[in-house]
């Protein structure tokens, strides 16, 4: 499977493993997947980092470059930005949208907790249960 993790499956990946589901554990582990991530993650995770919600190490670059070495990178692109657009749910978080959206345009799964995400129709997705 291609798998895009939604950001807070990404940052419990790194930090609080004890928040997923044994099935995202297993499919995480897998050396079959492919593992994705998008750059709003980064985005939204540093966002987070300086609301004081989340701790981050105080080397950015450094953090960023360990945190995102084993993924895939999903490429914002002006497709991707049209699909966001033009996706038919009332989700107005503009992250989770653009997420949504880059898994429809590359044809990822999203591995996700967010009920609001699962279930999106042509938008393949993975529930952390």
């Amino acid at each position: 499977m291609k798998l895009l993790l939604d950001t807070h499956i990404w940052l419990w990946s790194l930090g609080e493993p004890e928040k997923l589901s044994q099935r995202i554990l297993r499919e995480l582990r897998n050396a079959e997947n492919e593992l994705w991530l998008s750059p709003i993650s980064t985005w939204e995770a540093f966002v987070l980092h300086a609301k004081g919600r989340i701790y981050l190490d105080e080397d950015l670059p450094k953090w960023m470059a360990e945190a995102t070495s084993r993924f895939r990178e999903a490429l914002l692109t002006h497709e991707i930005a049209l699909a966001a657009h033009q996706l038919a749910f009332p989700h107005q978080d503009p992250a989770d949208r653009f997420l949504a959206a880059t898994a429809e345009v590359l044809g990822l799964t999203l591995v996700t907790a967010d009920e609001r995400l699962l279930g999106l129709g042509k938008i393949a997705t993975l529930a952390n249960r």
